[in-house]
């Protein structure tokens, strides 16, 4: 990719400058946003700092009136025992302490002095449980403010004993001051807490526990008055996860299955940001933590910051829990970002515009050069011509690059010349699509085609297709050694297939990019027809031979064994005369000695016939019958069929004429067929093993046609041509040789394409006393 000179000064100059100025906005904003956090999470910290000294300072005093009540019952100030003094003590405490909402006295026997607010018909109430007399006594009593009466009422059913309250016990195992968890008062409904401390006489021994209601509604008030940023809240979870103060008291509250209040747990707290903040998985806030935690957190596509406390106190196991929006703290600078965002790129702006102008000016006579450079190129400028003005190091660039265009051009003209005038056919071929680019004239002569339609084709066009995989694609070359050397064919205009023996180099340009590929063809269509022909004499030469040999052999075997065959017959013919002159031999002997000079005589004929099978005698024209000649030539193929078991059939008709031809080599013909015949069923393994003979007599003519049950012919297999065979060890020659030898008979020899039941050969022969007696002797 090329880049203009001048657009890169204007960018560069544009670009630096907005660089500049965005690397002094975004540092400060970095800056900035860094300390207003730091400063938002040490305004949390303070949040929750706050929240809990105030929770304690809240709660300090029911601790101090506790224990004050248990000590001076302890040491008999307040007798424990009288119920009204201690009443009057309880009801004095609660009036001084605004945030009690009860105070209690249970003793160990069960007795029990609770002095509460109560909504009338007095403002407190009072719960008396006594044991005047042994017998047990419930009492409620309304007093006013100066504790005078208002009603009271007795109630027998009551069964209410401390000493199985939860606060009793505890306080009772423990022996000293303890908090029991937030819960829900039943009477005021609002959240509350409970402190119990026992009152000892002695070291260990209890004589009751005093316990203090403390209504903790007015923390989530003190919550509810914090102005953290401007949406930021802070709430308190105790260490059950329950949620027992925020500054909204309506979310802290649920009704369970039995309709009875309770807190509210912080996986399902009805404010969600508390609940993404605290309560979410990926938080991994586990309650309570053992040091102070800030984490950041987006919901709402606002980002949000957080601050976790340890807990108050052991005795008060509360974690104060605050989060803010961080817009709160840092909306600001990053509005004021934004502003110096827009003023950073109006700058730009400007400087590139300026920049431009510079650029443009600068670049000016770069410019000039590089037209004069290209217009020399292109052989359009004279470059001896005077520069125009420049800078110095362009002139001295001027008069290297002038130099090398020369040369260039030079070296072109030469090459143009030599490529189209070279009495090679030369091509050059673009590495990248593979269509010809420039030809010359020899290769036009070649292919037939002009140069304007080669230009248009691509080299695979020409090529034929079963050489098509022959050439490399050009695209997959990839070094800069790499030739082609190949022989291929390709077709001419006029459809005419010719032989080229091609070379090709790839071009490549300094970075090693594949430019285009030359390539030069030579016509060797005339040394490959020689050298086919030299390749398919020899193997007739060399088969031939063979069948020489062979033929030599069979006529040598045969005239050795007509010796030992003769001499068979005569000993058998010997013994017939020997058990006849005896007259009292047996049956049986002469049966064996008759079938043993039969069959010699058989083994006689078959040899005879071979004999007559490969003699290279003159030939004879003579008339015989066709249905005889048919039986001595299965005789020949008899052991073959057995061993196959293939069932030879013959159905020539009785009245079918005498037949006037050689009488061996229409022997050599039958043999020949069915040995065919046999080897192809027994090949294929055919469920039919049958071969039957059907000859019919027209126009002076005899037609046998030989039918086998066999795979068949393929059509590809030009059967009567020389060397062809569909035998794995044949040598091609035995039905070349047979269809001779009908045509030396004046016959024709054919294979029926329309039998589709396995194979079926035909061929005619002249019938005795039609046209065929007029043939006279050829030779095979």
């Amino acid at each position: 990719m090329r880049f203009s000179l001048s657009a890169l000064l204007a960018i560069g100059l544009a670009g630096l400058q907005l660089l500049a100025v965005l690397a002094v906005v975004f540092s400060s904003y970095v800056t900035s946003e860094r300390v207003l956090l730091d400063h938002a999470r040490s305004l949390l910290s303070d949040v929750g700092t706050n929240t809990a000294e105030h929770s304690k300072g809240f709660l300090d005093p029911a601790r101090g009136a506790a224990e004050l009540a248990a000590r001076l019952a302890q040491h008999k100030v307040v007798a424990s025992d009288d119920p009204n003094q201690l009443e009057l003590f309880l009801f004095q405490q609660l009036q001084i302490t605004p945030q009690f909402s009860g105070l209690y006295f249970g003793g160990e026997d069960g007795s029990f002095v609770y002095v509460m607010r109560s909504d009338g018909p007095g403002p407190y109430r009072s719960k008396l449980i006594t044991f005047p007399n042994g017998q047990r006594r419930v009492e409620f009593v309304w007093r006013n403010e100066d504790f005078s009466r208002v009603r009271d009422e007795l109630d027998p059913t009551d069964t209410f004993d401390p000493r199985s309250r939860p606060w009793y016990d505890r306080a009772k195992k423990s022996l000293t001051t303890i908090w029991t968890d937030p819960y829900i008062f039943f009477s005021s409904q609002q959240p509350g807490i409970t402190l119990a401390a026992p009152v000892l006489e002695g070291s260990s021994n209890i004589k009751g526990v005093v316990g203090v209601d403390i209504e903790i509604s007015n923390i989530s008030e003190f919550l509810a008055r914090l102005k953290i940023g401007k949406s930021g809240k802070a709430l308190i979870i105790n260490r059950n996860g329950d949620v027992i103060a925020h500054p909204d008291q309506s979310l802290i509250k649920i009704r369970d299955n039995q309709g009875t209040l309770r807190f509210v747990s912080i996986d399902e707290f009805g404010d969600p940001i508390a609940r993404a903040a605290f309560s979410e998985p990926d938080k991994s806030i586990g309650f309570p933590v053992k040091e102070e935690l800030f984490s950041e957190f987006t919901i709402g596509h606002r980002d949000y910051i957080a601050d976790v406390m340890p807990v108050i106190s052991e005795q008060l196991p509360w974690t104060i829990a605050v989060y803010a929006q961080q817009d709160d703290f840092i909306g600001e600078i990053k509005r004021n970002r934004a502003k110096n965002v827009w003023i950073a790129v109006m700058v730009a702006a400007i400087t590139g515009v300026a920049g431009l102008i510079l650029a443009n000016y600068i670049y000016q006579p770069v410019r000039a050069f590089a037209v004069r450079s290209a217009l020399i190129s292109q052989g359009e400028a004279d470059p001896s011509e005077p520069l125009p003005r420049t800078y110095k190091e362009l002139s001295q660039a001027n008069e290297s690059l002038v130099q090398q265009i020369v040369a260039r051009k030079k070296a072109e003209r030469e090459y143009g010349q030599t490529f189209n005038l070279s009495s090679r056919a030369m091509a050059q071929i673009s590495s990248r699509t593979g269509r010809f680019i420039r030809v010359n004239a020899k290769l036009c002569q070649v292919t037939g085609y002009s140069s304007e339609e080669l230009l248009s084709m691509r080299y695979t066009d020409l090529i034929a297709p079963q050489d098509k995989g022959k050439l490399t694609p050009l695209s997959e070359l990839s070094d800069d050694t790499f030739a082609i050397n190949n022989d291929m064919r390709i077709l001419r205009k006029d459809g005419a297939l010719i032989n080229l023996s091609v070379n090709a180099i790839l071009i490549r340009d300094q970075a090693g990019n594949p430019l285009h590929a030359v390539v030069t063809m030579d016509d060797i269509t005339m040394v490959k027809a020689r050298e086919q022909e030299i390749v398919r004499l020899n193997r007739d030469l060399s088969h031939l031979a063979r069948g020489n040999t062979m033929g030599e052999m069979a006529a040598g075997l045969a005239h050795e064994l007509n010796q030992p065959l003769a001499s068979i017959a005569q000993n058998a013919d010997t013994g017939l005369l020997v058990v006849g002159n005896a007259g009292n031999s047996a049956p049986e002997l002469r049966e064996i000695l008759e079938e043993i000079e039969q069959q010699s005589l058989r083994a006689g004929e078959i040899i005879r016939a071979l004999r007559g099978f490969i003699s290279k005698d003159e030939i004879h024209i003579s008339e015989f019958d066709l249905a005889e000649l048919l039986e001595q030539s299965r005789l020949l193929v008899h052991a073959e069929a057995i061993e196959a078991n293939v069932r030879i059939r013959s159905e020539l008709p009785g009245d079918l004429p005498m037949v006037r031809a050689n009488r061996i080599q229409i022997a050599q013909v039958l043999v020949n067929l069915l040995r065919n015949a046999i080897e192809a069923i027994a090949e294929a393994n055919s469920p039919i093993r049958e071969i039957t003979i059907r000859g019919t007599a027209r126009n002076g003519m005899i037609e046998v046609r030989i039918e086998d049950t066999g795979p068949g012919i393929s059509p590809e297999i030009n059967l009567f041509t020389k060397f062809e065979t569909t035998k794995k060890t044949g040598m091609g020659l035995g039905l070349s040789i047979c269809r001779s030898m009908i045509d030396a008979n004046d016959g024709k020899m054919w294979l029926d394409e329309t039998y589709t039941q396995g194979a079926r050969f035909c061929f005619t022969v002249p019938a005795a006393g039609g046209d065929g007696s007029k043939i006279a002797p050829k030779a095979v």
